[in-house]
């Protein structure tokens, strides 16, 4: 039988060596964010119109009025958020494989994914919003929908997949063009080598990127409130236009930044496990 593991002196001198310099990073980190943290609140809180700015933006009293109103706008982007985010990934990698198709014949097919990619992103997500929202019903076409929440979430679609197509096409590109040929050596199809060679792969190493527009598309749902959707800005809007007080605003701004930490912190997690870094190093 083998003997147990033991360590040597030197080695255990190392190990307590490594756990004191830890508890000394950990501590001079808290130090600092205290010190900054109070250095900030007394810059605030001292400025001439820390007052009134308190009484319009942080009032407890409008903040407990407008929560509930506020979460019952956030589950309209909630809702948007998970519709729009399965379009957005379906539309993305198909545009992306019609982007890296090779050969003459499919260059109707390149050349529209090019041009698509190309024309929504260079125009502003707003302006799309804009002209779907209210462009497409003011037609008044015939079985077509004129809800505000389809078109805004229609231009969340359209705009977004422009971008993720992009990251999946970097994907593409980055495997080897020496594993597709072995792939087609073996007697694989294209589609086939695609399937099983180069999309694993790909979709592998582009999901950091990914996961970052997520967040982004999190944040802009809340752009579809300019089209008159009540959704948690809306909400926050119709009580500030009510009361004059603009702690509503505050309530949805916390009410999404809540919504997306979890998403950045995973988005943060990933790409530390995909680089091969030491995890808790690259989450802060």
């Amino acid at each position: 039988m083998s003997e147990a593991y033991t360590p040597s002196a030197r080695q255990l001198e190392r190990e307590r060596y490594r756990r004191a310099r830890s508890r000394r990073s950990t501590a001079v980190a808290a130090l600092t964010t205290l010190v900054l943290l109070a250095v900030v609140v007394a810059l605030v809180t001292s400025a001439p119109g820390w007052p009134p700015f308190r009484e319009s933006f942080l009032s407890a009293h409008y903040a407990k009025e407008a929560l509930p109103d506020v979460l019952r706008g956030l589950w309209l982007n909630l809702r948007l958020m998970v519709v729009c985010e399965v379009c957005i990934l379906a539309l993305g990698l198909t545009l992306a494989v019609m982007r890296t198709l090779r050969g003459p014949v499919a260059f109707p097919l390149r050349l529209f994914a090019a041009v698509y990619t190309d024309l929504f992103r260079g125009i502003p997500l707003l302006l799309v919003l804009l002209l779907l929202g209210l462009g497409v019903p003011a037609l008044r076409l015939t079985g077509v929908t004129d809800s505000v929440v389809f078109w805004g979430g229609a231009a969340l679609v359209l705009t977004y997949s422009a971008y993720v197509a992009e990251v999946f096409r970097a994907g593409i590109e980055s495997v080897h063009p020496s594993q597709r040929a072995a792939a087609r050596s073996l007697g694989l199809s294209y589609g086939q080598s695609m399937r099983h060679v180069v999309l694993p792969q790909a979709v592998r190493r582009v999901v950091p990127p990914l996961l970052n527009d997520l967040v982004s598309l999190q944040k802009d749902s809340g752009l579809v409130s300019i089209l008159g959707a009540t959704d948690a800005i809306q909400a926050a809007a119709i009580i500030t236009g009510r009361s004059f007080n603009f702690t509503p605003y505050m309530v949805a701004g916390l009410v999404f930044v809540a919504l997306t930490i979890p998403m950045t912190r995973l988005t943060d997690y990933v790409a530390a496990r995909s680089g091969g870094l030491p995890v808790h190093g690259n989450v802060l």
